[in-house]
């Protein structure tokens, strides 16, 4: 199972929110390229990128930031943000990162997603956030009526590279991983989904791994350290 730290962008700094709730969050650096070089150091063969403001307001917000990071290291790097239009996806994808998250536009425009999947076949990740089971948009500032898994079951014949589904209700609440909705979303689909939210300790790396999850996204455990990176990676290799 494939392990990815996470880097959340706000205004330039790392960052984690609660909840994906913007007015609970936490600062954890201000060098972005400096925490990746942190992360690959010890032993990130992959790195997940979020632009937190760029999820708010539409278009990417802290491209010097992801600039810089993939001037510092050499692991491909996952890029999600405000990823909402054929041109954002190609001024991306020409700046280095090796694939990008698409969760909003791919609810609200499924057509658009499907023409740009085929467009960059195997570059593009199907972000899906849901809460209880229903999928949120617009940065989780908004939950649909649209079931995660009918979701992923809508583009599950597009080439896309995999699934990032995460639980909003766990995500930076280090209470554990919602296991059950991961290993169904896998069960679901033919497609390699990554877990993300609420990995806390070395235990939930190893569950999610022997749910056969493609891979797990882990944040805001690894900046306050209940897990060590070190740790993940072996708990990745029990399932």
């Amino acid at each position: 199972m494939q392990i990815w730290p996470a880097i959340d962008l706000r205004g330039g700094k790392c960052v984690r929110l609660q909840q994906g709730d913007y007015a609970r969050e936490t600062v954890f650096g201000d060098d972005p390229a400096a925490m990746a070089s942190h992360w690959v150091g010890l032993g990130a063969e992959y790195l997940h990128l979020v632009d937190l403001d760029g999820a708010r307001q539409g278009t990417p917000g802290n491209l010097r930031a992801v600039q810089a990071i993939l001037e510092a290291v050499r692991v491909p790097c996952e890029f999600g943000g405000g990823v909402r239009s054929e041109e954002t996806i190609r001024q991306l994808l020409d700046l280095g990162v090796a694939r990008l998250v698409v969760g909003t536009l791919a609810i609200k425009q499924p057509e658009w997603f499907g023409r740009m999947c085929r467009l960059f076949p195997g570059r593009l990740v199907l972000g899906i956030d849901a809460k209880d089971g229903r999928v949120a948009t617009d940065g989780w500032l908004q939950t649909s009526d649209v079931a995660a898994i009918d979701l992923a079951r809508r583009f599950a014949r597009e080439p896309i590279a995999a699934i990032v589904y995460t639980d909003i209700a766990t995500d930076g609440m280090m209470a554990g991983p919602n296991v059950a909705a991961m290993a169904a979303m896998q069960a679901a689909i033919d497609l390699p989904v990554v877990a993300s939210g609420g990995v806390t300790v070395k235990e939930d790396v190893a569950r999610l791994a022997a749910a056969r999850m493609a891979g797990c996204i882990i944040g805001r455990a690894l900046y306050e350290g209940t897990l060590t990176l070190p740790d993940a990676l072996e708990a990745s290799r029990l399932g």
